[in-house]
């Protein structure tokens, strides 16, 4: 910035703005606005505009980047100019395509339960909102690994926690089911659906809609069976949700 001084001009003579502005920018060091786009924090692209940041992350995250809780920008102010590039070519060069598998993985569909409240280490929401129409255990028709949750027909699922879809196809008495991996031995089962969502092998955020309410396989109603397991082994859903 310039420093200013108060003067008195002899009389006669008349300021020019544009010759005291031309001084001013002369005798000054110019300085270059641009904003820096990041990757951890590591300068990775540059951009003329604001609105160039934005629409490179939020592409990112349109296109579920693998990396896009990484990526950032920032005002910069220099003396040099980097060199500017459009947002195609940034956007390009920082996708990360998520891991994905090609085919659906084995599903666990013993009935091995375990009524203990283990700790997961992850929140649940709730798939769906509904009424409970059969509990984990034994009933009358024998043992019962979910938990049942009526609704209607069509009801969007959601997601119980992020991870990666390992199963999405029909499975026997099952009927239409997903099954998500959470890491360290955490899935959830969704079944029953009417339509699916998701692919084996996509990655989805919780609370994403992966599918919707049905009555496919061994149902009497449109629901969804849910199902906790840990290691396979199938846990109370009621100690996490609902």
């Amino acid at each position: 910035m310039p420093e200013y001084n108060m003067c008195f001009l002899k009389k006669g003579i008349e300021p020019n703005d544009n010759e005291i502005f031309d001084t001013v920018i002369a005798s000054g060091i110019p300085f270059y606005k641009y904003y820096a786009i990041m990757e951890n924090n590591q300068e990775k692209f540059y951009v003329a505009t604001y609105e160039e940041c934005e629409n490179v992350i939020q592409t990112l995250k349109d296109k579920n980047s693998n990396n896009k809780d990484s990526v950032t920008y920032a005002l910069k102010y220099e003396t040099e100019l980097k060199e500017l590039t459009t947002t195609e070519l940034a956007i390009n060069g920082l996708y990360v395509e998520k891991p994905k598998t090609s085919a659906n993985k084995k599903v666990n569909t013993m009935k091995t339960m375990d009524y203990s409240n283990t700790a997961l280490g992850i929140n649940l929401i709730r798939p769906i909102s509904g009424t409970i129409t059969s509990r984990f255990g034994r009933r009358s028709r024998g043992t019962h690994t979910g938990l049942d949750i009526a609704t209607s027909k069509g009801v969007p699922i959601k997601a119980a926690a992020s991870g990666t879809v390992i199963y999405s196809g029909t499975k026997g008495a099952y009927g239409k089911m997903v099954v998500i991996d959470h890491g360290n031995g955490i899935q959830t089962y969704y079944a029953h659906c009417s339509r699916l969502d998701v692919s084996s092998g996509t990655y989805v955020n919780q609370g994403e809609v992966i599918g919707a309410v049905g009555s496919t396989g061994n149902s009497t109603g449109p629901h969804l069976h849910l199902e906790v397991r840990v290691n396979g082994v199938a846990k109370n859903p009621q100690n996490y949700v609902y």
